[in-house]
């Protein structure tokens, strides 16, 4: 016990920027970034203060980062137990719990102080709370309390867009609380066409992801359902006069290859399905989101 102890601690102090890096979950934060760079342009009919843009996504994926970070730390006994996450920082004893911690907490309080002091207030409260949704009420509540953790908790992943919204005009406004519907429609079927593929780990680890709670085909029944339901989503923002042809066609278009993945999903038994439909999903929504920035600056209507 006292030299394993002992190669925890040497391996712990040892640790690279690697580490810290992977520590912030950095695809997760780039695809945060995109989605919440989209919401300060979508904003406003010119372009978004330069400093608004740098200090808001700065503080946007700080605090996207300490979230992540928090979530190791929290969730680190789960992740050992598990093949996709038992190689991060903590469970390899690169890291020590309270060096990610102390890590964590620099990042949220460099976000606070960033986003209050160089954008607004009412930024800085929403990320603030995104953080606590995310990091506590979702990592340590919902995620072990139901199968529908990740609908509930999709609550803080779907925040991005709309703290990039406030970024710029200090203000929610129903077209902002438009973006945040899409991603937090999109989160399901999104997630769970990764817990089918990795559904054995996740009842290892006893956490009651939906594929364990009940079984893969009532798992693929929801990820189709969801997946038409995020269609409908999609074209609000044509219909509320949001975006123009561009960006229909692309939604029309995207929309289809999702359904045609959903229901492949649904109807064939190829192992391989699952994570495809994952992968597919965070194209899907960088090309939907690149989409609603090219109709904002060139507008198509008839």
């Amino acid at each position: 016990m006292y030299r394993l102890s002992v190669e925890t601690a040497t391996t712990a102090s040892s640790a690279s920027w690697r580490d810290y890096y992977e520590l912030g979950k950095p695809r997760v934060v780039m695809l945060i970034m995109i989605t919440a760079v989209a919401g300060m342009f979508l904003a406003t009919p010119d372009l978004p203060r330069p400093s608004v843009l740098i200090f808001g996504t700065l503080g946007i994926a700080l605090a996207a980062s300490a979230a992540a970070a928090i979530n190791h730390v929290l969730d680190r006994k789960f992740d050992e137990q598990m093949a996709r996450t038992n190689n991060r920082p903590l469970p390899t004893g690169h890291l020590s719990p309270r060096q990610a911690t102390i890590y964590a907490l620099v990042l949220a309080l460099l976000s606070m102080l960033m986003l209050w002091g160089w954008v607004n207030p009412l930024t800085a409260l929403l990320t603030f709370f995104s953080i606590i949704g995310y990091a506590i009420v979702y990592t340590v509540w919902l995620k072990h309390a139901t199968p529908q953790n990740i609908v509930i908790g999709g609550a803080a992943g779907a925040a991005p867009p709309l703290l990039g919204w406030t970024a710029v005009t200090n203000q929610v406004d129903p077209y902002a609380l438009l973006l945040f519907l899409i991603i937090f429609t999109w989160t399901p079927p999104h997630f769970w066409a990764l817990a089918i593929a990795r559904r054995d780990e996740y009842a290892k680890a006893g956490i009651p992801m939906l594929p364990v709670a009940y079984d893969t085909d009532f798992t693929r029944l929801h990820i189709l359902l969801y997946t038409i339901l995020l269609v409908v989503v999609t074209l609000l923002p044509y219909l509320t006069g949001m975006s123009g042809l561009i960006y229909l066609l692309a939604a029309v278009i995207l929309g289809a290859i999702f359904l045609v993945r959903a229901l492949q999903l649904k109807t064939r038994t190829d192992a391989r399905l699952p994570m495809r439909t994952f992968n597919f999903s965070i194209t899907y929504l960088g090309l939907l989101f690149a989409a609603l920035m090219v109709d904002h600056y060139v507008r198509i209507t008839l």
